[in-house]
C-alpha cells in the first residue's frame, strides 16, 4: 500500500485518512469529494489512475484542510506523530504541508517506529521542512523544480524566501545546483528535478535526463509537477528501482501531455486522463528491452 500525505486548500476540509478512489472526475475519500486540480489532489489523482492501470498498490491518503495558516498542517503533523507506527506502507509521499522543522522531526521519528521502513518521497512544503531540519539524507527522493532546487543548494537559507540571489540566478545551471545541494547534505538519496529538462541525480552527479517529448505549454500548466511525483510514487511502490522509477515517471508524464494535446488552457485533469496510454507506451518499450532504459 502507498500513502500520500498532504493538505488541500479548503479550511473546512476535516482531517481524514483512508483509501482514495477517482470517480467522475473527483477524488473520493471516506465519502468526501475533492476536485482534481493542482497540488495534493493532482498528485493523488495521478497516482490512483496510474496504479489502477498497472494493477499497482492501493492508494491511501492522509489529508487535512489548510489555506496557508498552518493550523490544519499542525493537526495532521500531530496525528501522524501519534499514529504512523500502526501503519504499514511500501511508500510514503509527503506533499503540501506548512513547513515546520520541529513537527517534521517528530513525524520522521514516528516513521522509524513503523514495522518496516517505507520508501520516503518528499515534495513541496515537506521537502522544505526536511531541508530546514537538516534531515534531507533520510529521504529516498526529493522532487524539486529548479527554483526549489536553488533553496536546497543554499546552505544558509532557513526558508525558500531567503534563498540568496546569486544562487537563484543559477537557475539555468542545474548540474551545479545539484552538486551544491549534495555538498551541503541538503538533498535526498535521489533527486528528480522537474522542468524543461527532467534530471535524475544522486550524490555522484546526474544519472539520467529526460527531455522528450517537450512542450512549452507544459510548463504553464499548474499541477504537472504534482502528477510527476504521483507517478514516481506508484512506480516505486510497484517495485521498480529508484532510477528506473524516476526515468519512467518522467517519460510517462511527458507522454501524457502529448496525448492530451496540451495548450496553455489545458487543465491538469486532462493530462491525468491520458496517463493509461502513456504508461502502456513507456512500459511496453521498457519490457521489450530486457536491459531496461539504463
Amino acid at each position: 500500500m502507498l500513502a500520500v500525505i498532504g493538505a488541500v486548500p479548503d479550511q473546512l476540509f476535516p482531517l481524514t485518512h483512508g483509501p482514495v478512489r477517482l470517480t467522475g472526475g473527483h477524488l473520493v475519500i471516506n465519502g468526501l469529494k475533492l476536485p482534481v486540480n493542482r497540488g495534493t489532489p493532482a498528485l493523488l489523482a495521478a497516482a490512483v489512475k496510474a496504479s489502477e492501470w498497472i494493477n499497482g498498490p492501493e492508494i491511501y491518503a492522509f489529508l487535512v484542510g489548510d489555506i496557508g495558516k498552518g493550523e490544519g498542517s499542525r493537526q495532521l503533523y500531530r496525528f501522524l506523530t501519534e499514529h504512523l507506527s500502526g501503519f504499514d506502507f511500501q511508500v510514503l509521499t509527503f506533499h503540501y504541508l506548512q513547513p515546520d522543522a520541529d513537527w517534521h522531526n517528530k513525524v520522521l521519528f514516528a516513521v522509524e517506529t513503523m514495522a518496516r521502513r517505507p520508501v520516503l518521497i518528499a515534495d513541496a512544503g515537506f521537502m522544505y521542512a526536511a531541508k530546514m531540519s537538516g534531515q534531507s539524507p533520510c529521504y529516498d527522493f526529493f522532487t524539486p523544480d529548479v527554483g526549489e532546487l536553488a533553496f536546497l543548494a543554499d546552505e544558509i537559507a532557513p526558508h525558500p524566501f531567503y534563498t540568496r540571489g546569486f544562487i537563484l540566478h543559477q537557475n539555468n545551471n542545474v548540474p551545479d545546483l545539484i552538486k551544491r545541494a549534495y555538498q551541503h547534505r541538503n538533498a535526498a538519496k535521489y533527486l528528480l528535478v522537474k522542468g524543461e529538462v527532467d534530471y535524475i541525480a544522486n550524490e555522484n552527479g546526474i544519472i539520467e535526463t529526460v527531455d522528450n517529448p517537450s512542450f512549452d505549454s507544459m510548463e504553464a500548466i499548474g499541477g504537472t509537477g504534482d502528477t510527476l511525483t504521483g507517478l514516481l510514487a506508484v512506480l516505486c511502490g510497484a517495485g521498480f528501482k529508484p532510477v528506473e522509477a524516476a526515468v519512467l515517471a518522467a517519460r510517462v508524464n511527458r507522454w501524457s501531455g502529448c496525448y492530451a494535446n496540451l495548450s496553455p488552457a489545458t487543465q491538469v485533469a486532462e493530462l491525468i486522463g491520458k496517463i493509461p496510454p502513456a504508461l502502456s507506451k513507456i512500459l511496453d518499450g521498457y519490457h521489450k528491452d530486457k536491459t531496461g532504459f539504463l
